[in-house]
């Protein structure tokens, strides 16, 4: 899984009845141990994530038509 700024990041809830969090994706911060993501939630808050494999997806940013 593998995210640029402006996709959407849609995580999972780890617990029964708790909703899922979507946002979207500020920045994507490479490092050694794996890539976190700087995400704008829904409800208005920031935080870096580094999701487990399984729990969140990527929905990519609709792609901007160029006028010429």
């Amino acid at each position: 899984m593998t995210g640029k700024a402006g996709d959407r990041i849609v995580v999972e809830s780890e617990r029964v009845g708790q909703a899922t969090r979507e946002g979207e994706i500020l920045e994507v911060i490479e490092a050694s141990y794996g890539t976190r993501y700087r995400v704008r939630w829904d409800d208005g808050h920031e935080s870096t994530v580094r999701p487990a494999a399984g729990s969140a997806r990527i929905v990519s940013a609709p792609k901007t038509r160029r006028r010429g």
